[in-house]
C-alpha cells in the first residue's frame, strides 16, 4: 500500500500546530485548488458549479462544492480543529526561585496529563494587534508559532516523590507550569511573541495561544506500521477526510467539509458544531440557489453527514477496558461507533450507509461500542444534531493514547479514511 497518504497527513500536522493554524492549512490548499472564500459579512452569490468555503473565528472553516444542475441534498463530513492543551494565560510570567520564569497556564479540553512533561515545547496561536490602517478602532488577526524548542515542564525527581509511580493527582497550577528561562528571560515572553510574528510588541492588544509538542512525527513498528504525532484526534480525521472531499464529484448533492472549533471543550461556541455556523451556511446555499424554506427542508430529508473523530483501539496491555466483542485495532479499517445512550449519532440506517460506502469502496471497517460498565466519551455529531436535524454516523479511526500530546494510529488507515470519503462524497446514498 502506498505511504501518500500517511506522508501528506504528517506534513499537514507540522503546518498545525493549533487549530487557527489547521484552518489557515486548509485554506491555502482551497485557494489552490480554485476554491472562492466567502465572508459572513456579505450577500453570498453563488453559481451552479462553483466550490466555495467559509470560516469563523480563523479556527472553524466549512468548504462546500455544488454540482451543475439542482441538487437533492447535502453529503457532508464534520471533524474538529483543536485537541486538548495548555492555554496561556493573560500576564503569563511567574517568577520562581528568583532564577527561574514559568508560564501562567490553563488546562483545555481533557487532556493527559503525564506525557507533557520532559518533552520539548513551543507556543502557537494568533494575536491580536492594533491595525493603523484601518478605520475606527481596529485589530488585526495575526497568526504566531515560536518554531523552535522553546519550553519544558521538568517532573519532579523521584527522589523528593517516592509515590510518583504509585500514581498521581497532578494540579495544573502547581505542576505543570512549563519553564520558560532562567531570571534573565523576565519580560522578555510577549516580547518573543511579537517577534515570531513580525509585530511591535507595543501594539499587541490580546491573544490566543496555546503550548504544543515539538516532537516530530515519526513512523514505526517492525514493519512500519505505526504513525505517532501530535493531534490525531482529530487532525487525521480533519485532513484524511479533506482529500476525499478533494478528489469527489457529485452530480446530485451538495459536498460539504466541515471543519469545527472547540470540540473538546463542549462545541459550545460561537464556531463549535453547537454553533449555527453549519446551519447558517446550508440555508444561505439554499438561498443563493433561490430556494424556499420548504424546499430547504426537504433537502435536509435527503442529506446525510457523517461525523468523524478518532475511537479508540484495543490497548495491548489493558485489553479488559475494551468490549469484549466490538474491539478495534489499528490498520483494520475505519470505525463505526455506537452508544446505546446516544452519545454517537449511529442507528441502523446510517450504519447501514455507511456499511456499504465501505464496500463499495473495498476498505475494511470495524466496530466500537464501550464496555457496558464503562461511561465512554461523546463527539460533534450529536451535538451538530441540535442545529441540523440529519441522518449522521459516528465513525472515527482506531488510535492508542487519544488526549496524550502524542498519539498514536495505524499507518494503513490512513488511506482507508481518505478511500472512505472519496466514495461516500461521490455517493448516491438511498437508505430507508
Amino acid at each position: 500500500m502506498s505511504n501518500n497518504s500517511v506522508k501528506n497527513l504528517i506534513d499537514f500536522i507540522k503546518k498545525a500546530p493549533t487549530a487557527f493554524h489547521a484552518v489557515a492549512a486548509f485554506k491555502e490548499i482551497l485557494e489552490k485548488e480554485g476554491f472562492t472564500e466567502l465572508s459572513e459579512k456579505d450577500v453570498w452569490k453563488i453559481k451552479k458549479g462553483g466550490k466555495y468555503f467559509v470560516t469563523r473565528n480563523a479556527s472553524s472553516i466549512i468548504s462546500f462544492k455544488v454540482p451543475e444542475n439542482d441538487y437533492k441534498g447535502f453529503y457532508i463530513i464534520a471533524s474538529h480543529s483543536d485537541s486538548p492543551s495548555f492555554v496561556v494565560k493573560e500576564n503569563p510570567e511567574i517568577e520562581s526561585a528568583g532564577k527561574y520564569i514559568t508560564l501562567n497556564v490553563a488546562g483545555y479540553g481533557g487532556m493527559l496529563c503525564a506525557p507533557w512533561f520532559d518533552r520539548p515545547l513551543s507556543v502557537a496561536g494568533r494575536i491580536l494587534v492594533k491595525d493603523k490602517k484601518g478605520k475606527g478602532l481596529a485589530a488585526k488577526s495575526v497568526l504566531v508559532n515560536v518554531d523552535r524548542d522553546l519550553l519544558m515542564i521538568p517532573s519532579l525527581a523521584i527522589h523528593m516523590n517516592r509515590e510518583a509511580n504509585s500514581g498521581y493527582k497532578y494540579n495544573i497550577q502547581k505542576d505543570l507550569l512549563p519553564v520558560f528561562g532562567d531570571e534573565k528571560s523576565k519580560n522578555g515572553f510577549m516580547k518573543l511573541i511579537a517577534e515570531s510574528a513580525g509585530v511591535d510588541e507595543k501594539d499587541i492588544i490580546s491573544h490566543e495561544l496555546h503550548l504544543y509538542n515539538r516532537v516530530e512525527p515519526t513512523i514505526w513498528g517492525a514493519n512500519n506500521e505505526y504513525l505517532s504525532a501530535s493531534r490525531l484526534d482529530d487532525i487525521e480525521c480533519a485532513y484524511g477526510s479533506f482529500e476525499g472531499f478533494l478528489m469527489a464529484e457529485n452530480k446530485k448533492h451538495v459536498t460539504v467539509h466541515a471543519v469545527f472549533d472547540n470540540e473538546e471543550v463542549g462545541s459550545g461556541t460561537k464556531q463549535g458544531a453547537a454553533s449555527t455556523f453549519l446551519k447558517d451556511t446550508l440555508k444561505r446555499i439554499n438561498e443563493a440557489a433561490k430556494r424556499s424554506e420548504s424546499e430547504y427542508l426537504v433537502s435536509l430529508s435527503n442529506s446525510f453527514m457523517v461525523s468523524a473523530d478518532n475511537a479508540h483501539a484495543i490497548h495491548p496491555n489493558y485489553t479488559e477496558k475494551a468490549d469484549p466483542v466490538n474491539r478495534p485495532v489499528m490498520n483494520e479499517g475505519v470505525v463505526v461507533k455506537y452508544s446505546a445512550n446516544q452519545k454517537y449519532t449511529t442507528d441502523a440506517l446510517s450504519a447501514a450507509a455507511f456499511k456499504m460506502v465501505c464496500e463499495k469502496a473495498k476498505i475494511p471497517f470495524q466496530i466500537f461500542t464501550n464496555r457496558s460498565d464503562v461511561a465512554g466519551g461523546s463527539t460533534l455529531g450529536n451535538i451538530s444534531a441540535t442545529q441540523v436535524s440529519i441522518s449522521t454516523v459516528d465513525i472515527g479511526m482506531a488510535q492508542l493514547a487519544m488526549h496524550s500530546p502524542y498519539e498514536t494510529c495505524g499507518v494503513k488507515d490512513a488511506e482507508y479514511l481518505v478511500k472512505f470519503s472519496k466514495e461516500f462524497y461521490g455517493c448516491d446514498l438511498n437508505v430507508q
